[in-house]
């Protein structure tokens, strides 16, 4: 907001400070950033800026750490790099086997997060719902509740839900279950747990969009004689759907962030990147670990990008102008 011409001399020094503390805090929050990207292209194995790096050296900048990437874990990582080395990388790298564990998750985590809390936002935005406030804050409570508690109550209840192997369910889920048929140390108990930590996002961002929602249209839908699928599919999603989109949006980001549920659920094929993460932290400090925080800083910057642009559009399909 600009400073009006007769603003006093007071509220020219309140307004320039203003900016001025609100900068400090910006700059606060990104400093960590700042310092982690360049960091990830330090030609050296260390975790501070080097002499060379503050000359501008082109000596001290590599990308042997987003190569390392790569390489780590296979038998011949200096091989020709042909289609047989490739192939390597996609079946033995192991921050590469990491990704596809937390791509793999995260994505059926987050068709089950959006499903569930989409279906809760509509049924919460209805004014007959009884006891809607106490459903919400339920339903919303993984937000609030320490996540090293849901971890251990999941990994309670996780090592006793299991599935007798010679049961219809048993021979569908088979496949995404521990051996012994539990969801503890299973890729369906990860992506169950991530799941529950992502349904509170979709909850929040399809109850906003909702909250703006003319219920007149679907009055005027049934009116001209469309059934309550039709309507649902022909009206309500499309205008929801930018809401429902960020809410996965988030929920997926949710999922691929998420590591104190996997260090207690998962099992050591369950290796997402925040867990390989950890584990490098703990075990063996490199700056790969830096490489791949930059990769997550990119990934992070587009999907919120991509929700900032959902949220003007479903601004404009409701009639709001952006501000």
């Amino acid at each position: 907001m600009a400073l009006p011409t007769y603003a006093s001399p007071l509220e020219r020094i309140w307004h320039y400070a203003y900016l001025g503390i609100c900068a400090l805090i910006f700059l606060f929050l990104i400093a960590p950033i700042l310092i982690v990207i360049p960091l990830s292209f330090n030609a050296e194995p260390y975790f501070t800026f080097t002499q060379k790096m503050l000359s501008f050296d082109p000596a001290g900048y590599s990308l042997r750490w987003y190569d390392t990437l790569l390489t780590l874990g296979m038998t011949n990582p200096d091989a020709p790099r042909d289609a047989a080395w490739w192939s390597e990388v996609w079946h033995r790298a192991t921050w590469v086997q990491a990704a596809k564990n937390s791509f793999w998750v995260g994505l059926w985590a987050t068709v089950l997060a959006t499903t569930l809390g989409t279906i809760a936002a509509l049924g919460l935005s209805r004014s007959e719902m009884p006891y809607r406030r106490l459903i919400m804050a339920l339903l919303i409570s993984p937000m609030i509740v320490p996540i090293i508690i849901i971890a251990v109550g999941m990994s309670f209840f996780f090592a006793q839900a299991c599935v007798p192997p010679d049961s219809v369910l048993g021979t569908i889920t088979g496949p995404f279950l521990s051996e012994k048929g539990c969801l503890v140390n299973s890729h369906l108990g990860v992506i169950v747990a991530h799941a529950v930590l992502g349904i509170p996002f979709v909850i929040i961002t399809v109850t906003a969009t909702l909250s703006g929602f003319d219920q007149s249209l679907i009055r005027a839908a049934h009116s001209l004689g469309a059934n309550p699928r039709t309507t649902f599919f022909k009206v309500v999603m499309p205008l929801i759907l930018p809401g429902v989109i960020s809410g996965a949006l988030f929920a997926f980001v949710t999922s691929f962030d998420e590591v104190v549920a996997v260090l207690f659920i998962a099992g050591p094929d369950q290796q997402t990147i925040p867990r390989q993460m950890f584990n490098g932290i703990r075990e063996a400090i490199s700056p790969a670990i830096l490489a791949v925080a930059t990769i997550l800083v990119v990934i992070s910057i587009l999907l919120l990008t991509t929700v900032e642009l959902l949220r003007r559009r479903s601004e404009r399909l409701r009639g709001i102008t952006p501000h």
